[in-house]
């Protein structure tokens, strides 16, 4: 899908749609209906911005809605991913100790929305960082005044278009931290999405570095 092609009301209906069609809004304790009225307020904003290149299957989404941990406990939302063409779904790496995922939060420069869901613009994957040490791809990430993306982040990208994860451009997730030298991951596992980690000075030739432009909420 290019560009030109995107009609982001359109858009943003069967991104809604498609997370009720997961389940969402039970995983948050609503009825569809009233999910649908929650997250509504952001189909405004979508309208009233320039979307930005839109081409999927190369890494790069003019938008995205994120539903966070404070609606759907990411456990829960990896589940409910697959990659294109295959049902297994995703799941956590067994290597994040029990309750660390929650500890796993945006750093101070990394400013995220005081809200339930909200808008993620112009998301690249960022495969041009395959093979380069972590901290360095989010230190020049940082300097063309773009953001890491956090888990949620990460996995709403997952969850509304599987074509972004295939093999060798899978990617890292900078603005979720912990206070250690750990960066999560979204990669490949048993014919399935798995969030997992690696170090911050582990370069991998096959993770890149995620980022976006901006994030927006409704007032």
């Amino acid at each position: 899908m290019s560009e030109k092609a995107v009609d982001v009301e359109v858009e943003f209906d069967r991104q809604v749609e498609r997370l009720v069609e997961l389940g969402y809004p039970e995983l948050a304790g609503r009825p569809a209906e009233r999910f649908g009225e929650s997250v509504a307020p952001l189909r405004e904003l979508v309208r009233s911005r320039t979307i930005g290149e839109h081409d999927p299957e190369n890494g790069r989404v003019g938008f995205a809605l994120v539903v966070t941990r404070r609606l759907v406990p990411i456990e829960q939302a990896m589940q409910r991913t697959a990659l294109v063409g295959r049902s297994t779904p995703g799941f956590v790496d067994r290597s994040f100790e029990e309750g660390s995922l929650a500890r796993f939060v945006a750093p101070e420069a990394v400013h995220v929305p005081d809200a339930d869901a909200y808008l993620l613009f112009d998301v690249d994957r960022g495969e041009e960082f395959c093979g380069a040490v972590p901290v360095e791809a989010m230190d020049a990430i940082a300097g063309r005044e773009r953001t890491v993306l956090t888990i949620e982040e990460g996995i709403a990208l997952l969850t509304l278009y599987p074509e972004v994860l295939v093999k060798n451009k899978c990617y890292m997730l900078g603005g979720s931290r912990c206070g250690d030298r750990r960066v999560p991951a979204l990669w490949i596992s048993r014919n399935a999405p798995k969030l997992g980690w690696c170090w911050e000075r582990n370069p991998h030739t096959w993770l890149g570095m995620a980022s976006a432009g901006s994030r927006v909420a409704a007032v």
